[in-house]
């Protein structure tokens, strides 16, 4: 027999083992939901005082509704005249909502979606909306890819700058309950916070060198931060300094190059994380151990964005019109 033959296939055996990654979700709580388009999704909101009427938006200018809490969709049309337009950002609120796209567009409703009014944007505007929420009557916040911030309180007639300047150029925006905000560079070499009463963006550097996907914040009010090699780090108090080590939720899967792109959180201890090809996981423990879940990764699609409105709301925003909807165990 050949030992030294034998031993070299026990550790290959060995390292195949160790490399698996997470073990397989045993339940799949999530449904895909049949949509009539192709286009790519960009943002899901549901009214809070009317939950089961929601909206999606994406490329191509698509905009749909749902009156049944998101099982099922229908395409709503807009006259936008010549252009193509991507609607990056919705928000409703009370039956008054907003969407913002690009090239630069803002529209507006006030009687639940029946009609979208465009409402007029300075051409001095820094950056192009991507971004914005409803707060009240007459009341929004909006952003811009250039980290630019403005609020109105008289139905998008005015708005008054809530930072001095632009940040630059950032890929990734995310705010809290709070007014709080994450930002992400273009490159991902640096990120930045904002909280309302500062004047200014306030910039920080990574903390690895691997490149920072995205950003947002815990149920605590600290922060998390995706990066490059599907490294998760969290952060208690979000000082620079204070990041934890990282984790890989994929295992040593993620040394292979599979993006992770987006994390929410569907309780204080319950987190899924999404990213290309069909990536998803979920940990029940703050992110100590990690499950995937196989049968999403039959579906034929990247995960850019997931959201939940609550612990039995939540959806995952992909490309190719792909939809998935949080049903429970």
């Amino acid at each position: 027999m050949n030992w030294g033959r034998l031993l070299g296939i026990l550790c290959c055996l060995l390292l195949l083992g160790c490399s698996r990654g997470p073990a397989p979700l045993t339940v799949h709580p999530w449904e895909q939901v049949d949509l009539p388009t192709r286009a790519t999704l960009m943002d899901i909101a549901f009214d809070p005082e009317e939950p089961q009427h929601g909206w999606l938006v994406g490329t191509d200018a698509t905009l749909l509704e749902t009156t049944d809490g998101g099982k099922t969709w229908q395409l709503r049309t807009l006259d936008l005249g010549e252009g193509k337009y991507r609607l990056t950002g919705v928000s409703i609120k009370a039956g008054e909502g907003w969407v913002t796209g690009k090239p630069p567009l803002l529209l507006h409703t006030t009687d639940g979606g029946q009609t979208w009014v465009r409402i007029p944007l300075d051409p001095r505007l820094p950056g192009v909306p991507v971004a914005i929420v409803a707060l009240g009557p007459g009341q929004a916040e909006m952003t811009t890819d250039l980290g630019a911030i403005y609020r109105t309180d008289d139905g998008g007639q005015t708005w008054h700058a809530q930072v001095e300047q632009a940040l630059g150029a950032a890929r990734d925006l995310d705010r809290d309950p709070q007014g709080r905000y994450t930002a992400v560079s273009t490159k991902g070499n640096f990120y930045s916070t904002w909280e309302p009463g500062q004047t200014a963006w306030v910039q920080h550097n990574r903390e690895s060198s691997r490149r920072v996907q995205s950003m947002g914040f815990t149920p605590d009010g600290g922060l998390w931060m995706l990066s490059q090699a599907g490294e998760l780090r969290f952060n208690p108090d979000g000082q620079e300094g204070h990041w934890s080590k990282p984790i890989q939720p994929e295992g040593n899967v993620g040394l292979l190059g599979i993006g992770l792109l987006d994390m929410a959180y569907r309780t204080d201890q319950e987190m899924w994380v999404v990213g290309g090809s069909g990536t998803l996981f979920v940990s029940y423990d703050g992110g100590q151990t990690w499950q995937q879940d196989k049968e999403a990764a039959d579906i034929p699609a990247n995960f850019y964005r997931i959201i939940f409105f609550g612990p039995e709301q939540g959806f995952i925003l992909g490309d190719h019109g792909t939809l998935l909807r949080y049903r429970g165990a």
